[in-house]
């Protein structure tokens, strides 16, 4: 039977009386500290052992009221201990009426018998360090233990006498608060690496579908139309179908190449090398290409992002657009690049909404991605005809220095 399923807080178990070990081999800083239950208060309630004897041999005046406190104590210290280590009861009013009445019970105890009934005192300093854990606690247990300093004194005429209980009063209310305040704050910072390690799972997720989508979205239209050519035009010109025939090899071994890559995360994307897989699509689909391209070198990072756009912007112009030319410029300045991928086409779907759009699941990713980048992406009908992808991404000149400098390294290939 496994121990840990049932550890709710408050259940009379003997599990949820013991401490939450780590497993074996689990490293020690993943033990997030005591057991956030009130049982292990309950123990230091034998401080009042002595009490108790005075009341059994009949040593204090009026032995029954005697006993009657120190059962209202006990029953008192441990609702405010199992209380102050839930925080929402903790913070309850309710709470610190109990603590009050704790308070009243310790000083009627230790004003009516001294002795060793003021060892109440770091009891209740126990109890109010686990309840209160603002700027309030130390004026409560500097209160307490001057308290049991001055009452000391007077029941024994010696001021000095039983400073020591003072001392373990005042230390005991502070080093508990800090001892669960730390424990608290243990578990939270747990929970908020856990929380951090689901998000960033979340967002591998995320990234591997956008990738494996606009991986095999292309692929398989580029495959498609080229299959499409190699049909038609195999009974006229054999050699030029088994042209077709290779591209489909080719566009296959490096599909999955590039699917390795994406489950890997290490897959860096070519502007130059998109554009050329872009002329050779359209090409297969009867769509004539026009590209030009202006500017200055791109970071690695821009190249990549607009790498993508042109996928997934000449994908759905070879799956959509029955187009016959397809015009795609990229211009470039030291501070900003705009790609712009224009086809004449049958545009975008009846009654177009008055703004641009951003349609697909394709699209919605990179309109996502280039804006994590500080770009944007719009996409809607063509200023003449047609449809219009455009994108606009901000250059960083270190990101393109550095790029220059590693590229032109003596030892770069």
């Amino acid at each position: 039977m496994d121990l840990s399923m049932d550890l709710k807080y408050g259940e009379n178990t003997l599990p949820s009386l013991l401490p939450k070990l780590p497993p074996r081999g689990e490293k020690a800083d993943e033990f997030p500290g005591p057991p956030a239950n009130g049982y292990t208060f309950l123990p230091w309630l034998l401080m009042g052992t002595g009490a108790v004897v005075e009341v059994a041999k009949g040593k204090v005046a009026l032995p029954w009221l005697g006993g009657l406190g120190i059962v209202a104590f006990a029953v008192l210290y441990a609702m405010v201990a199992f209380r102050a280590l839930d925080k929402q009861r903790r913070e309850e009013r309710a709470t610190l009426v109990l603590l009050g009445a704790l308070a009243a019970v310790t000083y009627a105890m230790g004003i009516g018998y001294g002795g060793v009934w003021l060892l109440f005192f770091p009891l209740a300093s126990l109890a109010a360090g686990a309840a209160v854990r603002d700027r309030r606690l130390g004026f409560v247990i500097i209160t307490l233990a001057g308290s049991v300093g001055v009452i000391s004194g007077i029941k024994t005429g010696d001021p000095w006498d039983n400073m020591t209980i003072a001392y373990g009063t005042f230390l005991s209310g502070l080093v508990i608060s800090s001892l669960l305040s730390l424990s608290e704050t243990v578990r939270e910072l747990r929970d908020t690496r856990q929380e951090l390690a689901r998000t960033a799972v979340e967002k591998e997720r995320l990234r591997f579908s956008r990738d494996l989508h606009d991986l095999l979205g292309h692929t398989l239209s580029v495959i498609v139309v080229k299959s499409e050519a190699a049909r038609r035009i195999a009974r006229r010109d054999l050699d030029a179908a088994l042209g077709q025939v290779a591209d489909i090899e080719s566009v296959g071994r490096q599909a999955l190449t590039e699917i390795r890559e994406a489950v890997t995360g290490y897959r860096e994307g070519s502007l130059a090398t998109e554009l050329d897989r872009a002329r050779s699509a359209l090409s297969a689909a009867e769509v004539e290409p026009l590209v030009r391209q202006s500017g200055p070198p791109l970071p690695a990072q821009a190249e990549a992002l607009l790498g993508w756009v042109v996928r997934e912007a000449v994908t759905n112009v070879v799956r959509h657009s029955a187009a016959s030319r397809c015009e795609i410029v990229v211009e470039g300045t030291p501070e900003r690049v705009t790609l712009t991928v224009t086809d004449n086409g049958k545009g975008a779907p009846a009654a177009p909404a008055p703004t641009p759009r951003i349609g697909g699941t394709g699209l919605k990713g990179l309109t996502e991605r280039l804006a994590a980048a500080g770009g944007s992406l719009t996409a809607g009908p063509a200023p003449r005809n047609g449809f219009q992808v455009s994108a606009e991404l901000p250059v960083d000149p270190a990101d393109a220095a550095l790029d220059d400098e590693l590229t032109s390294a003596p030892g770069h290939h």
